[in-house]
């Protein structure tokens, strides 16, 4: 237990002493995973809208009143019976005038002169829920045949497929972000531990002059990577996790789309990226101890020993 708490006092004391170079590998690996987590946060906005909009009414059809223009009695009924007959469809709903009149109250309710329309004035309509959104332009279609009924219909079908799309583009750029950003941390933490330990050779090498194992060198290196890894982490999980919380706020006064991403996201994914972060360090304080070491290394001798004994 001693043994590791001075290997983990001497990677503080690193972090001290290269304070301005560990200060911007933090911020390299800050910025590069605070763009990946906040392209992650931005895919899952889109997928909860898309899953939103596709479990809720797809087609809104707008009808002509009955016993007007030629309507018959009991058209509306007949039409909701047939369009319910339909393979495509999962649900059918019908609001009446009054029930158009009193969803037309709720939501301009912060607005009180628009209460006084006449509620004769808005059309009656069914509301369609398909079984699959991407069969919206053959219920379209068939709706258009009933042109004696029906006034207008508007779907989200297209609108949807847009921010599906979105989302499959999104998912790729995650991908390549989190490639190329992630790749480009661990060199930086590589070389920002191959300045340290250049910057430290003579010590390295009295400790390899004394019999310290390769490994007792790393240690303290490979800490010193893994804490630069995790605060530049942390710091892009919090950031992005304080510009969500905002977005939240924004959000609540807008009812047509949702700018809420769950807790339990932030935790899952938050975790993982801490670790993606503690990984990176660590493997970039590998790259950078090997290469050193390798090039050190000169049979049982290293270089390195030989200039301390050289000028001993």
């Amino acid at each position: 237990m001693s043994r590791f708490t001075l290997l983990v006092r001497e990677a503080l004391i690193n972090l001290r002493r290269n304070l301005l170079v560990v200060v911007g590998a933090v911020l390299a690996i800050f910025i590069s995973l605070a763009l990946a987590f906040a392209a992650l946060v931005l895919n899952e906005l889109v997928r909860t809208n898309t899953l939103a909009w596709q479990d809720g009414v797809h087609i809104i059809t707008f009808l002509w009143d009955e016993g007007a223009d030629g309507v018959p009695g009991g058209a509306h009924a007949a039409l909701v019976s047939e369009v319910s007959t339909w393979t495509e469809v999962e649900r059918v709903d019908y609001v009446d005038k009054a029930g158009a009149y009193a969803e037309f109250l709720e939501i301009f309710a912060d607005r009180p002169g628009y209460g006084d329309i006449d509620p004769s004035l808005l059309p009656a309509s069914i509301r369609i829920e398909l079984n699959d959104i991407s069969l919206y332009r053959d219920v379209m279609l068939r709706l258009a045949g009933q042109g004696q009924i029906v006034r207008e219909s508007q779907s989200f079908g297209e609108q949807i497929e847009q921010l599906d799309s979105l989302s499959q583009v999104l998912n790729l750029l995650f991908l390549g972000l989190a490639l190329v950003l992630g790749t480009s941390a661990v060199v930086l933490i590589a070389n920002t531990i191959r300045m340290a330990i250049y910057a430290r050779r003579d010590e390295v090498a009295i400790m390899k002059l004394v019999g310290a194992s390769n490994w007792y060198i790393r240690v303290p290196f490979l800490l010193e990577g893994m804490i630069e890894g995790l605060i530049g982490a942390g710091l892009a999980v919090l950031t992005i996790w304080v510009a969500s919380r905002n977005l939240r706020t924004i959000g609540e006064t807008i009812r047509i789309v949702t700018l809420s991403v769950p807790d339990q996201f932030f935790l899952r994914w938050g975790v993982l990226f801490l670790m993606f972060g503690a990984a990176a360090g660590v493997l970039g304080s590998v790259l950078g101890l090997s290469r050193y070491l390798r090039d050190e290394d000169e049979g049982n001798r290293p270089l390195g020993v030989r200039r301390v004994l050289e000028t001993t």
